[in-house]
């Protein structure tokens, strides 16, 4: 005997047709018998214009909730059946449609459009399916197929903000997606991740260690101001801990000190702590040509500044010589 081919699951395709029509049928009489339903709790509360005269005896709700409870259904049900058998008198329920279908295109509200749109599926289809009035209603649809129907089945999942963090990083992990993403976009995600400041913070360290970076952004005027803001405002924080925690700070207290003399010790503690901080990171890092003749070039300003401070603290002679000027001009 022939293997059948083309099998749907674990049956031929003549028998899951078979299986099809008896599954029609048996939605068939499930819309008709959920009609009744509906049918029965008009009668019992017809639907009245908004502003209509209330029952003295039973509210709508209180009626419908002791039919719900008599024939073993929930309120939900019979009140939704309710509904739907009144956006669809008699005459124009369309067989062969399901109650389903019929409860997604009752949301349309001009009632000749409602009746001529269940009896014309979309093009190119013999029936309606739920998806398909789902889309003629602006319903976010079960099987998304176009890009946008999966962009808002996506947001639809992502409405939990844990969920959408999840989702949103493991996008972000793939080159090939983030690649896509616009510069303007780019910027706004960078700026909405890093609304705290410790993630701020770190980021903009990382950044303006790439001396590309670094270049443009300072030449961003309000950038730089605030680059210098905060280096006095350091500089001022760096003195504080100097006075709070150095080893030599009572010693330095009973010296006659001036204000410049204050300003050049913190100057050198905040250099070496920064350096102390930064060059760790340099561990197993090579540099590329260009950060090297950077460092190099400031690591020489840095020595002659240093040659410049201690003849100024010896011989109290603060002028510089014409080449450190133009060293320290970047000449």
């Amino acid at each position: 005997m022939p293997e059948e081919i083309d099998n749907v699951g674990n049956v031929s395709q003549s028998r899951y047709e078979q299986i099809v029509a008896e599954l029609r049928r048996v939605v068939e009489q499930q819309t008709q018998g959920q009609f009744t339903i509906g049918d029965r709790a008009l009668e019992i509360e017809p639907v009245r214009p908004r502003g209509g005269i209330a029952d003295a005896e039973w509210t709508v709700r209180e009626s419908m909730i002791r039919l719900a409870e008599d024939i073993g259904l929930t309120f939900n049900t019979v009140k939704n059946s309710r509904w739907i058998a009144s956006r669809w008198p008699k005459e124009r329920r369309q067989a062969g449609v399901s109650f389903t279908v019929h409860r997604i295109l009752g949301q349309i509200e001009n009632e000749e459009e409602r009746f001529s749109a269940i009896k014309n599926p979309p093009a190119g289809k013999t029936r309606w399916s739920p998806d398909e009035a789902k889309r003629r209603v602006g319903w976010t649809v079960d099987n998304p197929e176009t890009p946008q129907e999966k962009i808002t089945a996506i947001h639809h999942l992502a409405r939990d903000e844990e969920v959408a963090a999840s989702v949103t990083t493991e996008f972000l992990k793939r080159p090939q997606v983030a690649a896509k993403v616009s510069p303007e976009n780019k910027v706004r995600v960078v700026e909405e991740f890093t609304r705290d400041e410790t993630v701020a913070a770190n980021a903009a360290t990382s950044l303006l260690r790439r001396p590309d970076i670094a270049f443009k952004a300072m030449s961003d005027d309000t950038a730089r101001l605030q680059v210098n803001h905060a280096q006095v405002e350091r500089s001022r924080q760096a003195r504080d801990q100097f006075e709070d925690t150095s080893p030599v700070a009572p010693a330095v207290r009973h010296i006659d000190r001036t204000v410049e003399f204050l300003d050049l010790v913190t100057a050198c503690h905040s250099f070496v702590a920064a350096a102390g901080r930064a060059v760790p990171g340099l561990r197993d890092r090579t540099l590329g040509e260009d950060e090297r003749t950077i460092v190099h070039e400031n690591v020489a300003k840095v020595r002659a500044t240093l040659d410049w401070i201690e003849t100024a603290v010896d011989t109290g002679k603060v002028d510089m010589d014409g080449e450190l000027a133009r060293l320290l001009k970047g000449e």
